[in-house]
C-alpha cells in the first residue's frame, strides 16, 4: 500500500494548479483516452511477447492512467482511485460466487451465463438498461472493429443465432469472397468496400468458431510480416542498393530467405 500511496500522492503533486506540470494540468478525460488506449495495447504486445520485464513496466503505465482519470475525477468531486478499486472488488465478489459465496456452477458455460446475467443486471440497477434495447449490448466504439465483430456475433451466438459448426462459415467466407471478386469486376468501389467489409467480418466468425482472437492473430501477422519485410531490407542494404532498385522476383526471394531463417532452415547460396 506504501508505493500505491506514493503514486497517487505523486500525481496528486503533478496536478497542483500552483506547482504541479503544465502538461498533466491541460488533460481530462477526453485528452487521455488516446494514452490509455496506446497503454492498453502496449500491456498486450509485451504479454504476448513474454516478455515479464517489460510487462511490469507496461503495467505500471497502464496504472498511471487509472490513477490520473481518478485524480481528475476526485479534483471535480466525482470519485476517487480507493471508490475505483472499492468497485471493482465488490463486482468481482458478486461476479464470483462459486468463489467467495456457496455457490455452484456445473459447467464454464453455465458459469459464463451467471456473468452475463450479473452485467445485465448491474445495468439494470443503474438504469442504463433500454426495455426494448437489444440482445447485442453495447458496445464501447473504442474498440477495434475485428474485435467488436467477435464480441457482436458472441452475443448473437447466445441467443440461438449462430451455425452449429464451422463448415457453414468456411461456405459463407467462399461466398463473400466470389461477391468481392464480382465488385472489383465490376468496378463498383462502393460495393467493393460494402464486400470486403462482409467478408473482413465473415472472417473474425471463423477466428470465434475456432476459439482464437481474431485481433490477436492479425498483430501477430503485422508483426510477421515487418520481420520478414526488414530482412529485406537489411539483404538490399548490404549490397548498397534500394528496394526500388530490384525487381519483384528477387525481393521475393529474399522474403523466402526470411521464412527459412524462422523455420531454422538454410539459406541457399547467391
Amino acid at each position: 500500500m506504501h508505493n500505491t500511496r506514493r503514486l497517487l500522492d505523486i500525481m496528486a503533486q503533478l496536478r497542483h494548479p500552483v506547482t504541479g506540470c503544465p502538461w498533466d494540468l491541460q488533460q481530462d478525460f477526453a485528452s487521455l483516452v488516446p494514452y490509455t488506449l496506446e497503454e492498453a495495447y502496449e500491456v498486450a504486445e509485451a504479454a504476448e511477447r513474454g516478455d515479464v520485464e517489460d510487462l511490469r513496466e507496461e503495467l505500471g503505465d497502464l496504472l498511471l492512467q487509472v490513477v490520473f482519470h481518478s485524480r481528475i475525477a476526485e479534483e471535480r468531486g466525482l470519485f476517487d482511485f480507493d471508490a475505483v478499486a472499492d468497485a471493482i472488488a465488490t463486482k468481482l465478489i458478486r461476479r464470483h460466487p462459486h468463489v467467495f459465496a456457496d455457490a455452484d456452477f456445473a459447467s464454464d458455460a453455465e458459469r459464463h451465463r451467471f456473468w452475463e446475467d450479473s452485467k445485465q443486471l448491474e445495468r439494470q440497477e443503474k438504469g442504463k438498461v433500454d426495455p426494448v434495447a437489444s440482445v447485442l449490448g453495447e458496445i464501447p466504439r473504442g474498440l477495434p472493429a475485428l474485435m467488436t465483430a467477435q464480441k457482436l456475433q458472441k452475443r448473437a451466438a447466445r441467443h440461438g443465432f449462430d451455425w452449429p459448426d464451422i463448415e457453414p462459415v468456411f461456405a459463407k467466407l467462399h461466398e463473400e469472397l466470389d461477391e468481392l471478386k464480382a465488385a472489383c469486376q465490376a468496378g463498383d468501389v462502393p460495393n467493393i468496400r460494402e464486400e470486403l467489409g462482409d467478408l473482413l467480418f465473415v472472417i473474425a466468425n471463423v477466428a470465434r468458431h475456432l476459439d482464437v482472437d481474431a485481433e490477436a492473430c492479425l498483430r501477430a501477422g503485422n508483426e510477421k510480416f515487418t520481420r520478414r519485410f526488414r530482412h529485406i531490407e537489411q539483404r538490399v542494404a548490404e549490397r548498397g542498393s534500394r528496394l526500388t532498385d530490384h525487381t519483384l522476383a528477387e525481393l521475393d526471394r529474399y522474403w523466402d530467405e526470411a521464412k527459412r531463417i524462422e523455420k531454422g532452415l538454410a539459406i541457399p547460396a547467391d
